[in-house]
């Protein structure tokens, strides 16, 4: 089992505001300190409970039934846990955990929704930087679902102009993530910047596509990394890009603009793109949009152009059964349906299917990247569950002389064209 850290995460007031940024009375930021503590709790000290209880509870129980034979369905470890109090009990306050997290953040967005509307369009009022579509149909891939349990998942508008859901979403970020995302919520960006930086020095992009790149806040440290770049944010959900792009003209980030469309068929000239990037983005798609989007993002780029995406790792046939069961959970319990199947997906080869030659894909591991001075240095880690890295190393793939995973918490997957 893993030992408790026992330390607790930044307070809320730690969070770095910005013009839009909705604002919280003495209530509202004791709850959220409170949940983000919970989610620790949870996180870093009950869930290696888990798997001790499986060990000892269920696993001999299954062995047993099986004559034996190693267990090598996550399936059947599932059934098999949802008949165990400890998990039941974790479970059900992990749950409960990220629906209060989300209702306490919105519920400080709506409070305020008219405060945060004008203040969103008067920074957005004259730029032709914002580009929204009226007739956008919102993909079922998200639709279908609020995603990771937020009350009408990125689009959902309560009046003209909007922007609730943005807020809501910059907010919960806060508790959910246990803060390890940095006071600007960026960690993802800056780490990835990074990358960019340390493995394609010679790389000077004029152009920086972020695909779902919702509010920009992944977005905005390649726009400081590349300041003579022009940054395009593509996302589907309107409240998203009015948010964001307020938010990055009130923090001076001029060369960045945001536009509504989707990934698989977002109108940029082909070939003009030197630079494109995700964070988070794949496990809320679907097969299709995969394969589809990836040959767009192939059709996009400039010869020599990179790719690279950040996302969860993968899990192989060679992952554990437990593993995959707990990395699962997401898809039950919050509303994640499309997490188990990208999570097994060779996206390798989907690259390659996408036109991507093999010899010029990578795959590498990066930690989130946490400004300084203003977060503990461990914030990156106090939340983040054991069950959610892999070490890929002993699969002996290595698929480029660029690197490879070596079991850090976030997952870099891409190409050169």
């Amino acid at each position: 089992m893993n030992k408790p850290i026992g330390v607790l995460p930044p307070t809320f007031d730690r969070a770095d505001g910005h013009a839009v940024f909705p604002q919280t009375d003495h209530d509202e930021t004791a709850r959220m300190n409170f949940l983000t503590g919970l989610n620790v709790h949870i996180s870093r000290t009950l869930s290696p409970g888990v798997r001790t209880t499986y060990e000892n509870r269920v696993k001999p129980t299954l062995e047993k039934a099986s004559g034996g034979a190693p267990i090598t369905s996550a399936t059947d470890i599932r059934k098999a846990m949802l008949h165990d109090p400890y998990y039941q009990q974790w479970g059900a306050l992990r749950r409960n955990t990220q629906e209060a997290s989300q209702q306490a953040s919105l519920d400080i967005a709506l409070r305020q929704i008219d405060a945060l509307s004008a203040a969103a369009d008067a920074l957005n009022h004259g730029c032709d930087t914002l580009s929204l579509d009226d007739g956008l149909r919102i993909p079922p891939y998200q639709a279908a679902v609020d995603n990771h349990l937020m009350p009408g998942s990125y689009y959902t508008e309560v009046q003209p102009g909007d922007v609730t859901a943005a807020a809501t979403y910059e907010i919960s970020l806060f508790p959910i993530g246990g803060a390890s995302f940095g006071a600007k919520g960026d960690g993802g960006g800056r780490a990835m910047a990074n990358f960019v930086q340390g493995r394609f020095p010679d790389l000077m992009p004029k152009r920086i596509l972020d695909i779902g790149g919702g509010i920009g806040g992944n977005t905005l440290p390649l726009a400081a990394a590349y300041p003579d770049a022009n940054v395009i944010v593509v996302d589907s959900a309107a409240p998203m890009l009015r948010y964001g792009h307020a938010r990055a003209q009130s923090m001076g980030y001029g060369n960045v603009s945001f536009t509504q469309g989707l990934a698989e068929t977002v109108n940029i000239k082909r070939g003009s793109i030197d630079l494109i990037i995700s964070v988070m983005f794949w496990h809320e798609t679907s097969t299709k949009t995969v394969s589809v989007a990836l040959a767009h993002m192939h059709s996009l780029l400039a010869p020599d152009g990179v790719m690279l995406h950040l996302e969860q790792p993968n899990f192989d046939d060679n992952t554990p059964a437990f593993d995959r069961f707990m990395r699962d959970w997401d898809a039950y319990y919050n509303n994640e349906p499309f997490w188990p199947k990208l999570h097994t997906l060779d996206v390798f080869q989907a690259m390659e299917d996408a036109g991507f030659k093999k010899e010029k894909l990578f795959d590498a591991g990066t930690e989130a990247d946490i400004e300084p001075g203003r977060f503990q240095p461990w914030s990156t880690i106090v939340t983040r569950h054991r069950h959610e890295t892999k070490d890929l190393t002993d699969t002996g793939r290595k698929l480029s002389a660029l690197g490879g995973y070596k079991g850090e918490r976030w997952w870099l997957f891409g190409a050169i064209k």
